[in-house]
């Protein structure tokens, strides 16, 4: 469970280091009775709060998130994450589609042409995992050249991953490689 903890730190560093444009900070405290009834919610609650944290700092940059490179580009991560381990149950797919289209961010975008990109990527990696890797991880470079949407990326990528409240090696491997092509030290988020 550390790694949660030190993911969260960084994203805490993060937010500071853009200013907290958002300036949710003082809001945040008050998640934490709402895991209250369960066993270990503790870390359910942390995870939770960092992915509320990412989806807080992709809210705010939402209006700068609108091209082309980023909308292919975190198709290509959300496909990399749901493949992570090789395979992608019906059912899953199905679920990371329902997250695709009803992420806030990426509702600046037509849902088809991200159910399309995201299916397509799914369908190459498992057809050729290596190869399916090395083009989803092209598109995903091609993302670099703004850092802005570079790092939302893969913020769009943790939520994904972190939204079944557990955060795979395969998926943490998916994110680390995603943040090479991005030119981001994967130590930012923690990975």
């Amino acid at each position: 469970m550390a790694m949660w903890d030190k993911i969260k730190d960084q994203a805490k560093t993060f937010q500071q280091s853009q200013g907290t444009r958002g300036a949710s900070g003082s809001g945040q405290g008050s998640h934490g009775p709402l895991g209250g009834g369960r066993s270990g919610s503790s870390s359910g609650g942390s995870k939770a709060q960092l992915i509320g944290m990412f989806k807080s700092q992709l809210a705010s940059a939402k209006n700068e998130l609108k091209s082309g490179a980023y909308r292919d580009a975190s198709m290509a991560m959300c496909a990399l994450v749901a493949a992570a381990d090789g395979r992608v149950e019906p059912a899953e797919r199905q679920r990371v589609e329902e997250l695709i289209v009803t992420n806030e961010v990426l509702q600046n975008f037509p849902a088809d042409q991200l159910r399309q990109r995201f299916n397509q990527h799914v369908d190459r990696l498992l057809a050729n995992f290596e190869q399916g890797k090395a083009e989803a991880l092209q598109v995903i470079a091609k993302a670099a050249k703004k850092p802005a949407e570079a790092r939302a990326v893969v913020q769009t990528g943790m939520v994904v991953a972190g939204a079944d409240g557990s955060f795979e090696q395969s998926e943490q491997y998916a994110i680390r490689e995603a943040c090479t092509a991005l030119n981001i030290p994967p130590s930012e988020f923690g990975v």
